[in-house]
């Protein structure tokens, strides 16, 4: 795969952390980059500039720091409200701009935004001219297929996407009324490729390094957007990156490098979003990355009834040398390394 530009920034790899709300956050971002993601997108900023003033939101806007090209993702219905709103992160140090048509939630949904827009072609093109004329940086836009499968306009979006300006195009390869359900297609994808110049990026169930293999043949996409694949496996995109220029697999991480990952995680939501929030926000997390892993399940519900950081902490550790001694036990010493 040749490296893919967006406006003046090249992707050090095809590979974008997929943005994900309640997910995303600077922690999960950096860490993904870290660990191989060519590009990392933050949580979805609402374009309601009344809402901003809650700390959920004061922190989802927090771009100091991030790696670059700093990605930004807006959402709403809006187009002056959606320009206002660009302006604002473009001000903060956004250097992408990305508007999502893409979420099928209710609750965006409900708000004319998201992936409902779909259904108002020209409301998307007033809204992709407006954002593009807002701001100096790059827009992208992130969309599914269609509304339902009998109105599947996405490659119509893609058109007037890319005579509005914008200069990426992310699509999940499925519905609004699909939501996460059944498979993704490629079919839409391909087309969409097809018929326009700008980059187009993958998007759903890309789960292995031969599915991103296969997702990129069936498509010929210029890279890939990663989003529930990641959740509690952000190496994944250090995997897939490693398989797509070597044709072969890298060794799954250790249990010492995964607890070490996970630790150092932990460390960083619990600075980044203080001790009660940290703490709450930590246990998806460690949901994710220990849910295939024996014992997990019940780990799970013992660590949700932690209330601080230290214990969190503590338990992590326990959890994993206890994991090792098992498989000592059973194999003999140096397996778990």
């Amino acid at each position: 795969m040749s490296a893919v530009r967006i406006g003046p920034y090249t992707l050090h790899n095809n590979l974008i952390l997929a943005p994900m709300a309640g997910v995303t956050d600077q922690p999960f971002r950096l860490l993904c980059k870290r660990l191989g993601a060519g590009m990392v997108v933050s949580e979805m900023v609402s374009s309601d500039m009344k809402l901003w003033n809650s700390r959920k939101s004061r922190l989802r806007r927090i771009h100091e720091g991030d790696p670059e090209p700093r990605s930004v993702q807006i959402a709403g219905g809006d187009a002056q409200m959606l320009a206002a709103a660009a302006r604002a992160n473009v001000e903060s140090g956004a250097q992408i701009i990305d508007i999502n048509m893409g979420c099928p939630a209710k609750k965006v949904c409900n708000k004319a935004a998201g992936s409902a827009l779909l259904r108002d072609e020209a409301l998307v093109a007033e809204i992709l001219h407006a954002v593009v004329d807002a701001v100096d940086v790059p827009v992208t836009l992130k969309i599914r297929t269609g509304w339902d499968r009998s109105n599947k306009n996405g490659l119509t979006v893609a058109k007037i996407a890319e005579q509005a300006g914008i200069q990426a195009l992310a699509v999940h390869g499925r519905t609004r009324a699909d939501l996460y359900t059944g498979h993704a297609e490629y079919d839409t994808i391909a087309a969409i490729k097809q018929a326009v110049s700008i980059p187009v990026f993958a998007n759903g169930d890309i789960t292995s390094p031969e599915k991103a293999c296969a997702v990129l043949a069936a498509t010929g996409a210029d890279g890939l957007l990663i989003g529930r694949a990641a959740q509690g496996r952000p190496w994944i995109f250090r995997e897939v990156e490693h398989y797509l220029r070597t044709g072969e697999h890298l060794p799954a991480p250790g249990l010492d490098e995964v607890e070490r990952i996970l630790l150092e995680h932990l460390a960083a939501l619990h600075a980044f979003y203080g001790d009660v929030m940290g703490v709450r926000i930590a246990r998806k997390h460690v949901g994710w990355y220990l849910a295939t892993r024996k014992g997990g399940r019940e780990f799970r519900a013992r660590f949700n009834g932690l209330e601080d950081t230290q214990a969190q902490c503590a338990n992590v550790r326990a959890f994993f040398a206890e994991r090792r001694h098992s498989l000592e036990t059973e194999d003999g010493p140096g397996v778990a390394a």
